[in-house]
């Protein structure tokens, strides 16, 4: 079993930072790439950013570009967000996901964290 955690999100003011996390953790042979994702109410789920494994490559939304950074830790298996200069219209529950294989000869597949909430408001 593959699970994805992460941790960091809360009720900041409009302006302020925060870090979110996510780790992989279980029967994980190569992680591929991971990503962040978040859902507003009443909105479709979106890409926020996603980072290569293999090259460190990043990809933003136009939306967060500037003031957001996606990182990998050492392990390859944890990923970062940091989010800075924090707008009300970030507010959403952050998803993590991770690209990985479970075995050598498994197909890559993505799983998902059950997200943590992120509320900008004054």
């Amino acid at each position: 079993q593959v699970q994805l955690m992460e941790s960091g999100g809360g009720l900041v003011q409009p302006g302020e930072s925060l870090r979110l996390s996510c780790a992989a953790s279980g029967k994980i042979f190569t992680v591929y790439s991971m990503s962040w994702y978040r859902q507003a109410p009443g909105k479709q789920r979106e890409l926020v950013a996603t980072i290569s494994n293999s090259d460190g490559l990043t990809n933003y939304a136009d939306s967060v570009k500037g003031r957001s950074t996606i990182s990998r830790g050492n392990a390859r298996n944890t990923v970062f967000l940091q989010m800075d200069s924090l707008k009300p219209e970030d507010s959403a529950v952050y998803y993590c996901r991770a690209n990985l294989q479970i075995t050598e000869l498994s197909t890559q597949n993505y799983y998902w964290g059950q997200g943590t909430q992120v509320t900008v408001s004054s």
